[in-house]
Formats: structure tokens, sequence, C-alpha cells
């Protein structure tokens, strides 16, 4: 199934803040006591939260009327009273009337929702005879934590949910894949169409399924959950407020926004959202970059494809898988074999492939051998001559050779495979080396070392390709890596004698071309600098 759906759901005006949507930023509270919650309540406020969720299933005490009045008189914000069962995936486990009854007290003494499971809102419709005050609406909620339905159950699921009596409609489901989220999607829009009286939330849990708490306003979706901290979630996958509104600029997102992102395994250590997403807020430009965890890429690209999602960096270890769905690339991108900057045309949908690594790492080598901030003007590269062993036979260990031969270096391949090793040997002219033979070999001192594999990277980061001692017959040691900043590999290499560059630099070089890319526009390139730097 292909997301070509348009989102096609209009944005419902402007708050006192500038948004362009009306989703709603929910604070899950959970804590052990309700003093505590009345502090997270005020934290939410002051985080941007628009609504809490009380989560009364996680209360270590729980004293019914009294403590409901206190959570509802004292809280800044509208509220959400949730006491979710085990069977649902929470913590409450007595009977149900008194669960019932709490939810009930909620509703009389002015909560502004109340949540309760589809599995039990017939019953639970039966304890209240239907007294529910005006004011408050009733969320039915269903929880899949095992995968997510075909479009048509979902529909079904929608349908049912609806009946038994929901004023908003909530679902969630488990992402085994990216491409799941699209009939997630392609719900929230269907439902929109053919019923508009009732909102819907709907969610799609785990990393895979984070973009539906990030696109939601594009779609239509009535609330979406952001976190306090990292990691005190209610649900996986849950990013926090502060990167929902900060980073993702939910506020900003409307059915017209492009949506961008960085298509990878693993993709939630990139920083790459946070320089896209304040360079197009910084040139008013409608557009959105986001994490996307992608196992399989030609069924991503087969899936996503309305023009909507119009463009992606590729990074670590899709680069050369990519460049083969395109149905165009530039000729250095197939000189090198791979792309790292995949544009979805806004005419026809086809995908214009590119690559940019070799541009930013090249650029950043030179200067590092120079002692420069700025690269040579003349024909000479201070590569030229120079033995450049490059590790990785990957996306970017290919970009690395192109580049480094085109300079005049002489190339070595080192890589775990030593098959691979010799394949890209053999393209740009150099020599091949299996990785575990990396820390012997020194024909020469005054080396050049780049690192374009993953070792290193958090959260693995007491990793290293290269045994220090061997560190000390190179020039200079640059590592692709950069996160973090500073590896265990350019900390011995430095302890070593040599000069190094960080993967920031790299980064920031093919950031500058590919924002370009995506936009038309010039690149900031101070604003990249201050928020890496």
């Amino acid at each position: 199934m292909n997301f070509a759906v348009e989102s096609g759901v209009k944005s419902m005006g402007s708050g006192v803040e500038m948004r362009k949507n009306q989703t709603l930023i929910c604070a899950p509270l959970m804590a052990d006591s309700v003093d505590q919650v009345v502090v997270l309540m005020h934290t939410a406020k002051l985080k941007g939260a628009d609504i809490v969720e009380i989560r009364l299933d996680h209360l270590k005490s729980f004293n019914g009327r009294a403590d409901i009045e206190k959570l509802i008189r004292e809280c800044p914000l509208p509220t959400l009273f949730t006491y979710r069962p085990i069977w649902e995936g929470g913590q409450y486990d007595g009977d149900e009337n008194s669960r019932f009854n709490a939810l009930r007290l909620a509703m009389e003494l002015g909560a502004d929702h109340i949540d309760i499971e589809l599995k039990a809102a017939h019953e639970f419709n039966n304890f209240i005879r239907g007294n529910k005050p005006e004011k408050c609406k009733v969320i039915v909620s269903s929880h899949n934590y095992d995968n997510t339905p075909s479009a048509e159950d979902l529909g079904n699921l929608v349908a049912r949910i609806q009946a038994a009596g929901a004023d908003i409609v909530k679902f969630a489901t488990t992402a085994l894949d990216i491409t799941d989220v699209v009939r997630v999607f392609q719900i929230m829009v269907h439902s929109q169409y053919i019923n508009l009286q009732i909102p819907i939330i709907a969610m799609v849990m785990g990393e895979r399924g984070l973009i539906s708490r990030i696109l939601c306003p594009k779609f239509g979706g009535y609330l979406t959950f952001g976190t306090l901290e990292p990691g005190k979630v209610s649900a996986p996958g849950q990013p926090t407020i502060d990167e929902l509104v900060n980073i993702f600029n939910l506020r900003l997102i409307d059915t017209d926004t492009r949506v961008f992102g960085i298509i990878g395994k693993p993709v939630s250590h990139s920083k790459s959202p946070k320089l896209y997403n304040a360079a197009f807020k910084a040139a008013g430009f409608n557009g959105v970059y986001v994490h996307l965890l992608v196992d399989d890429v030609p069924k991503f690209f087969e899936t996503y494809s309305s023009t909507d999602f119009s463009g992606f960096s590729i990074t670590i270890p899709h680069k050369e898988v990519a460049l083969a769905l395109c149905d165009e690339v530039d000729p250095t991108a197939k000189a090198i074999g791979a792309v790292n900057c995949v544009i979805r045309r806004p005419t026809d949908g086809h995908l214009f492939g590119c690559n940019t690594d070799y541009i930013g790492a090249i650029s950043a080598i030179e200067d590092g051998l120079l002692g420069s901030h700025h690269g040579p003007t003349g024909a000479g590269s201070p590569l030229a001559g120079k033995l450049f062993v490059v590790i990785g036979a990957g996306g970017a260990g290919k970009a690395l050779a192109y580049g480094a031969k085109r300079k005049g270096a002489k190339v070595v391949i080192a890589n775990r495979t030593y098959d691979r090793a010799r394949e890209l040997a053999e393209i740009v002219g150099g020599q091949a080396l299996s990785l575990a033979e990396l820390g012997d070999f020194h024909p020469e001192s005054g080396m050049i070392l780049a690192n374009t594999t993953s070792i290193g990277m958090q959260p693995k980061v007491e990793e290293t390709p290269v045994p220090k001692e061997a560190l000390r017959h190179y020039k200079l040691v640059f590592d692709a890596v950069y996160t973090p900043k500073i590896t265990r590999l350019l900390r011995e290499a430095e302890e070593m004698g040599a000069k190094i560059v960080t993967g920031v630099e790299m980064f920031i070089g093919q950031a500058y071309e590919q924002y370009e890319r995506f936009t038309g526009l010039p690149a900031p390139k101070q604003l990249f600098k201050d928020i890496v730097n």
C-alpha cells in the first residue's frame, strides 16, 4: 500500500501563541502521590503543555473524592483523568467498580476529559447510567502492544469506538516497521472526511512510530503526548514536550507542511532535526524534519510515495541501497556508488539522488592539514601524494575514497570484510586491507586516517577501530562519528600527536548543500554552526 493520500484536513485557527494547528500537547503525569502530581502539573504548564493526563493508576495511595477535588482545583491546565488497568497496559489491579467510581467522580467534579478503554466502555456506560456532565469529554481508547492492524481492521476499530459512545476516538498501535504508520495516517484522514464531529487521537508506539506523534497536526490529530523529561513515558516512543515544541516546531505544522527526514538504522542519535527545523523556522519555510528509523528502504520509498514526503538525508547503512532506488542520480554520486541525499520531485514524484558527504569531509580534512579554517584556493591539495586510509567500505567510505582520490591521495581501504575493501579499492585504484591488519600497517609516516564506520558511536563510546599505538603513524585522524563529538579514536589520536578533525565538520558541510536542495534557499551557515557547536 503506498501513501498517495494527501492530508486534506485544514488547520483550525490560531491561539494566542504562534501556531498553525489546534493539536493539543498532553503531558502524562505519573507520580506516587497527589502532591507530587500537583508539582508536575505546574511544570507541565511551564514547559508548554496544553493539557495534562493524570494517571491515577500510578498513585501509591488514592483517597477518592478528596484527591480528585484537589487535583482539579490545583491544576493550572485542562485535565484528562486515566485509571488504566493492568490488562490494558496500566498499573491498576483492583476491582472495576472502584475504578469506574473514580472516573465518575472525576466527571462530576469538573474533569475536562476522562479515558475509558473500549473493552470496558459498555460496562462503564451502564455504571454511570448516561449521567455525563456536558463539559466532560469521554475518550474511548484501544491499545495494541503487538502490531498495527490492517487499514480495514483499523477502520472497523474506529467505528466500534464511535459506537461505544466516544466523544473522542483514541487508538494506539505498535510499529513493527515505519511503514505501519501510513495506515494510521490514512485512517486519521479518512475519519476526518466521514465524520468531522468526532476528534481522533491516533498514535503508533515505539521508535518506528515516532513520526505519528510529530506529524499528527498534519493529519488532523486531536492531541499528541509529550513527556516532561526524557524516558518518563506512559507509552513507548513518546518524545518530550521540549522536543515537540522547540525541535520539531509542532505548533507550526499544518496540512501543507512538507516532510523531510533522515533515513538510517540507527538514527535516534542524529542531530539533523535540530539543524533543519531551526533553519526552516528562521526562514519561514513550511517544512518539518524528522528521524526515520527504516529497516527496508525499498518498502519505505514505495509506501511514502506522496510528494508531501519531499526529501531525505540517507545515513548508515542505506546509502548504497538508496542509490539503486533513485530514478535519476547525479554523476558524482554514481561514481561514488552511494547517495546521502534523495529529493522527491514535486512535479512527478521521481526520486533524484546525490552525494554531499565527500564535500564536507574532504574540505574539513584539508583545512585540518593546513591549520586553517578555509580550504585551499590554489590548484594543489594538501592531500596530494598522501597515503589516505579509509576505514569502512560503505556509502560514506566510498564518498571519502572518491574524494581523496580526486585530490591526488594514495587510497587504502580497510574493512572488516576484506572482499568489500578489495571491491572499493579496485574502483579507486587503491590498496585493500582487512580491519584486523590495520594495526600493523605503517608503510610511511604522516598518513591520513578516516573512520567512516559507526564504531565509537553512542552508546558504544568505548569502542575504537584502531589500536592506540598504531595512531602514532598518522599526521591527521578524521572520524565521521559526531555523537560523541570527540570519540575514543580521536582522543587517543590526539594523545599520540595527530591532528584531529571531528565528524561535526563533515556533518555541517554536507548539510549546507542538502538544505539548499531541500528548500531552494541559501543555507544559514552561521545558524548551523551555532547549533552544532
